[in-house]
């Protein structure tokens, strides 16, 4: 992510120098966190946005700024945590490896979680589940939220121990608490499905559209789904496509069939029975 006579000449230089030095350090952090912060880490100054997906045609401009950010002076722990973020993004697991060690090492639970998807991934590292979720526990205990989510999936997929769904439920729920919006969504996954607690489509209604109200597209997808079935609800095709609609937008596939499906509910057929057309209807917005 600063006397007199002829000495003031050669003073002056070097405050000029030293000046210069500062603000080429300045401008690599800022790059580094323009790019390369990540929105949920809880290290990130509020001032910075952050992105959870660097460009692919920003990723050799944040992997330039980071390293220039990392290396310089008083560089914080958040800085290596970037600067792995800018490998991974660059396909250079091993060296993301190392800029999250480095990042631990200083204090970041981020990079905890980093480096454990890594090693549950095995790039840059060998596969190792239970190193894997023993970073996840760090992080999670640490109070990282998104530790706490991936610790909750952890449990729930069996990764590096037993299955564990009632655990599971437990660091997601405390991850929402933690305004998680993965986390709420996870919890309508596990309620509407009965994992770990009781099968609850009401209450899995309600955290999608916790989820959804800061744009969840998996929550927005499952809103319209249960306004299409008629799901803890009226049936509403127009709720449904709506949901559908703005799901699909933001890149989620089961929302861009189902809007598909909805929006061309007729096909057109040869004298063979060959499928030659559809005819769609896009609905009211």
């Amino acid at each position: 992510m600063r006397r007199h006579g002829s000495i003031v000449v050669a003073i002056g230089i070097a405050l000029a120098t030293s000046a210069a030095g500062a603000l080429a350090q300045s401008t690599d952090s800022g790059t580094c966190d323009r790019l390369a912060a990540f929105p949920d880490d809880p290290d990130k100054p509020a001032g910075v946005t952050g992105n959870y997906e660097i460009p692919r045609d920003e990723i050799a401009t944040a992997l330039k700024a980071c390293k220039a950010a990392a290396h310089a002076a008083g560089a914080t722990h958040r800085t290596w945590f970037e600067l792995g973020r800018a490998y991974e993004f660059g396909r250079q697991h091993a060296e993301a490896a190392k800029a999250y060690r480095k990042a631990i090492e200083a204090g970041s639970t981020s990079a905890m979680v980093g480096l454990g998807g890594l090693y549950a991934k095995g790039a840059g590292v060998k596969a190792d589940p239970v190193e894997a979720r023993k970073l996840f526990e760090r992080a999670a205990a640490a109070g990282n939220p998104l530790g706490m989510v991936n610790l909750g999936s952890v449990y729930g997929a069996g990764i590096g121990g037993p299955v564990d769904f009632a655990k599971s439920r437990s660091w997601f729920e405390k991850a929402a608490a933690a305004n998680s919006v993965d986390a709420m969504f996870q919890l309508g996954m596990m309620t509407q499905d009965g994992d770990g607690g009781p099968k609850d489509d009401a209450a899995a209604k309600a955290w999608f559209e916790k989820a959804a109200a800061r744009d969840h597209p998996g929550a927005l997808e499952r809103l319209g789904a249960y306004a299409e079935d008629g799901r803890a609800g009226a049936k509403d095709m127009t709720a449904a496509l709506a949901y559908y609609k703005k799901a699909a937008a933001l890149g989620d596939e089961d929302a861009q069939a189902s809007l598909k499906r909805l929006r061309c509910p007729y096909s057109l057929k040869d004298k063979n029975g060959k499928v030659v057309g559809e005819i769609c209807y896009d609905g009211p917005d």
